[in-house]
């Protein structure tokens, strides 16, 4: 392929340092929580292989550290959960806290998610998505490799059953601003509020998101549903 056709990436893989605690995880988890990259066929023809059961399922794609992860799967225990990212450290630390809190609805990836809804996930499979706080690329010339692009987002909606949720939040109003810009363009989804969402109870708030909120730093919540 030629240089210059490469697709964009939305992340950048970053050298973290891998504590033993991590590394541990992995070894020892992933081979019961993690999931292989395999594209279709077959994918993911159906999730009751993964979890033992029939659920709904809900894709997460980026989570950091797995705090919110394995919050929002506590308090949905009748919801599968697949989560995607691409970090080792915080691949460790979800399975960490897979291991620690004895949850079993939280199925584990690391790849790129563009190329797991893309080759992995059938149309009207998942019934919800959730990306929270995704790299923001501040810098104008950077705003490319933000991840809610039109493409994706037609990508995305098309992975969702009818009445299906996605779920963005961000603490960069510019990003939340194209957020719901890119998200009210597409046809395939409706706006569940009049523009910003209320946060919902089930995604808690991080440490990271109280200490911003104390400092006068704005979270915006932006969900829209499959038509």
């Amino acid at each position: 392929m030629n240089p210059d056709q490469r697709p964009i990436r939305s992340f950048v893989l970053r050298q973290g340092r891998v504590s033993a605690a991590q590394q541990r995880a992995v070894d020892q988890l992933w081979p019961r929580w993690g999931v292989p990259f395999v594209p279709a066929p077959p994918g993911i023809q159906d999730a009751v292989p993964l979890f033992g059961r029939k659920a709904p399922l809900i894709l997460e794609i980026g989570f950091g550290m797995g705090e919110t992860t394995v919050a929002i799967a506590q308090h949905m225990p009748e919801k599968d959960f697949l989560a995607i990212d691409v970090h080792t450290p915080g691949i460790g630390s979800l399975l960490k806290r897979i291991g620690e809190s004895g949850v079993t609805n939280i199925r584990v990836m690391r790849h790129d998610a563009v190329e797991v809804v893309r080759d992995m996930l059938l149309p009207e499979s998942l019934d919800g998505i959730h990306i929270f706080f995704p790299d923001p690329w501040p810098k104008a010339r950077h705003h490319k490799r933000r991840l809610i692009q039109p493409a994706f987002v037609q990508l995305l909606a098309s992975r969702l059953k009818r009445g299906g949720v996605l779920h963005l939040a961000t603490d960069w109003e510019d990003y939340a601003q194209q957020m719901l810009a890119v998200l009210s363009a597409e046809p395939q989804l409706k706006n569940t509020a009049i523009d910003y969402a209320e946060r919902p109870s089930y995604r808690p708030l991080t440490k990271f998101e109280q200490r911003g909120l104390r400092l006068g730093h704005g979270v915006w919540d932006v969900i829209f549903s499959r038509v």
